[in-house]
């Protein structure tokens, strides 16, 4: 074998990129999309003072909670729907689908009735400031319809991009994105004869968006796609012939996503204990990192999709093969990352009306942010994407639980809260488990076991 085909299977063929393309463009896309909207909910927040945006970013962490355990739920439900897709056995891919939406809907009921019966007491997990937790109680109860919403649009969303569908979630979040806009000038300012709402605006605003959202992606998958024929009266299809692989290898996707969003959580709670200028600078941050890890989330979806299907045509060398080549694009797309901050932090900084104090730590949030998103990356390319695709879902579990809980969440808590350290090293430790699982993935990866035998339901 000549040495440029060997490198071309550490770094990937012409055909690996332009398939990795079509996926993870439209899926980048969408999070642009995404941090689009995040980004003029923050700006226009940030008009109404540090406590407003604070108690949106704060009660905003408990949404996303129960958005990650959807993503959970529904990207543990795509490593076997994608690999079912490979091997087109669309009988088992429908009952993991069916699976995946029982367990969303019981989570977003249990969600449901939290917020609605204890919002006060969620708040306080997150701030101790008593104006924060007010506006934050505002801003959850006008959303609380959103989780039905979000689970179900967010689930089917990663079932349609498992088998190749990524046009009509970018289509839908290209529209979803003018809505909550357009709604949220009108209610936050109190524009064309409405009240001004403020922060009770910002969630209306988003409401819509999210029910915009929900009639659209779930208006095709249940009634309008041919690829998958997925259709109301599935639901009550039997699986329990599928329940025992759905348990193996999608449930410890979901506990490790969970336990990522609890710990995030955690973070989140250190951050608002440090003080209300922190946490809206690390609103400030928020943005910048969404905007450059957008490209990070569409090439970890394409591999997940890839490696999914390549591993259902049963071609595991090609497989692992494809695996180096996608460390080595997480790679350069981390550094591709950091430049993108290095140049937009300083307009984005002084872009926002936040107290000259948030801005400071903002920047030093910047200067750690520099460094781990290159880390971040990698790993997650490779969690989320690469290994979680080939099954190795509990080895990914035990790596999750144990270097946010025992590394990160400790760490930060005591740079932040005992030790009183500089923004930098705070957040720098908060994240570090980002660091660490870069390591660990790299030899995992590197053994080749990762790739896991996955059956149907027929077998």
């Amino acid at each position: 074998m000549s040495f440029t085909a060997r490198l071309s299977d550490y770094l990937g063929t012409r055909e690996l990129y332009g398939r990795m393309l079509r996926i993870a463009l439209p899926i980048s896309a969408q999070s642009l999309i995404t941090v689009g909207i995040n980004l003029m909910d923050t700006i226009m927040l940030s008009g109404m003072g540090d406590a407003q945006l604070s108690a949106s970013s704060q009660a905003g962490q408990f949404i996303n909670l129960f958005m990650i355990c959807c993503m959970g739920i529904g990207m543990g439900a795509s490593v076997l729907t994608s690999r079912y897709w490979g091997m087109q056995d669309l009988p088992s891919l429908k009952k993991s689908v069916t699976i995946m939406l029982r367990l969303v809907l019981a989570f977003a009921g249990v969600f449901t009735l939290a917020t609605i019966l204890i919002p006060g007491y969620i708040m306080l997990l997150y701030s101790d400031d008593p104006l924060v937790i007010i506006h934050g109680v505002t801003y959850l109860r006008w959303l609380i319809p959103t989780y039905l919403c979000t689970g179900l649009t967010l689930t089917c969303t990663i079932v349609l991009r498992s088998v190749g569908q990524v046009k009509v979630p970018l289509f839908t979040s290209i529209a979803a994105f003018f809505v909550n806009v357009f709604f949220n000038w009108v209610f936050i300012f109190g524009k064309l004869g409405a009240p001004r709402m403020e922060i009770a605006g910002a969630a209306l605003g988003t409401l819509i968006a999210r029910v915009f959202e929900l009639a659209c992606i779930c208006g095709w998958f249940f009634f309008v796609d041919k690829r998958i024929r997925y259709r109301l009266k599935d639901l009550r299809t039997k699986c329990s012939d599928l329940l025992h692989e759905y348990i193996r290898i999608s449930i410890p996707v979901l506990i490790s996503d969970s336990l990522l969003a609890l710990g995030n959580n955690a973070v989140a709670m250190v951050m608002g204990r440090i003080g209300t200028a922190f946490v809206s600078a690390n609103s400030v941050t928020m943005v910048t990192q969404q905007l450059s890890s957008v490209l990070t989330q569409g090439v970890s979806n394409a591999s997940s999709i890839i490696t999914g299907h390549t591993m259902g045509e049963g071609d595991f060398d090609k497989a692992q093969k494809q695996g180096y080549a996608f460390l080595f694009m997480s790679f350069v797309i981390g550094c591709f990352a950091a430049l993108v901050i290095l140049v937009l932090r300083a307009p984005i900084i002084n872009f926002y009306q936040v107290s000259p104090e948030a801005k400071a730590i903002a920047w030093e949030l910047m200067d750690a942010i520099l460094i781990i998103v290159i880390f971040q990356s990698m790993s997650s390319i490779l969690t989320k994407g690469v290994l979680r695709a080939g099954g190795d879902t509990k080895f990914l579990m035990a790596g999750d639980i144990l270097f946010l809980w025992v590394a990160s969440i400790p760490l930060g808590y005591l740079a932040g809260l005992v030790f009183h350290w500089p923004a930098f090293w705070i957040y720098t430790f908060l994240k570090i488990d980002q660091i660490i699982k870069c390591v660990w993935c790299f030899f995992r990866l590197r053994s080749g076991k990762w790739m896991k035998k996955i059956y149907s339901a027929a077998k």
